[in-house]
């Protein structure tokens, strides 16, 4: 097994099974509006993105199906629009299963933990708190709330290295998106591709791996047996 000194998880879709909530209604939604996109398209484009990224790029989009650029109040529309699609289906929210036993795998080969995610850092707090998980992390959930840029820039890996004390180099990322990759390999950190979301369509590994992934683990079953020493 590598040595790593740290073990920095992304939340949503790799934690917290929530990337596949409500996808269907919002692909609903899109369609409505014009958009052609799948569930498999959205997560394709979107997933890992902080709200900011997102909203400029479904925008762009948009004013693709429109064709002009559309006004304030409409681009505001649609965006909260899909995120209201998304979270009326919240209550069906659950834990990637094993998550919280890779979280204690990790604190086990005695290394720190993280949570480093683009979700808003209220969501995120609820989320780590609801599924049981706020004890193991203790004060180090970060959102990329309290960085400049989100994923794929590296900020947010970065500052969860600089709170626990670690250099990026020791730090093992593990990762649900390609953006979210991108960001841990720009931060100087090795990154696990992670498919055991329900989010994960066919040919998300691959991606993950094309964009430089060490390896792709499709469940916390999988990534245990990295972390067990």
């Amino acid at each position: 097994m590598a040595s790593w000194d740290a073990v920095l998880f992304d939340c949503d879709g790799v934690l917290v099974d929530s990337e596949v909530v409500g996808l269907e209604e919002s692909a609903r939604f899109l369609r409505d509006r014009g958009f052609s996109f799948s569930a498999e398209e959205i997560i394709r484009r979107y997933t890992g993105k902080r709200d900011d990224r997102f909203r400029e790029e479904l925008v762009q989009d948009y004013a693709d199906v429109l064709g002009r650029a559309p006004d304030e109040e409409e681009s505001e529309a649609l965006f909260e629009g899909m995120i209201a699609a998304r979270r009326a289906a919240k209550h069906t929210m659950q834990a990637v299963p094993g998550a919280a036993q890779s979280v204690r795998a990790a604190i086990a080969a005695d290394c720190r933990v993280a949570v480093a995610s683009s979700s808003k850092q209220a969501f995120l707090d609820s989320k780590v708190e609801r599924f049981g998980l706020k004890p193991l992390f203790g004060e180090h959930v970060y959102s990329a709330d309290i960085v400049s840029q989100g994923k794929p820039a590296p900020d947010i890996f970065l500052y969860a290295a600089d709170r626990l004390g670690t250099d990026p180099a020791s730090c093992l990322v593990i990762e649900d998106s390609v953006y979210g990759v991108e960001a841990a390999l720009a931060a100087g950190m090795q990154a696990f591709g992670f498919t055991g979301g329900g989010h994960c369509f066919g040919g998300h590994g691959d991606r993950l791996l094309a964009v430089g992934a060490a390896k792709v683990l499709p469940s916390h079953a999988a990534l245990q047996q990295e972390l067990t020493p």
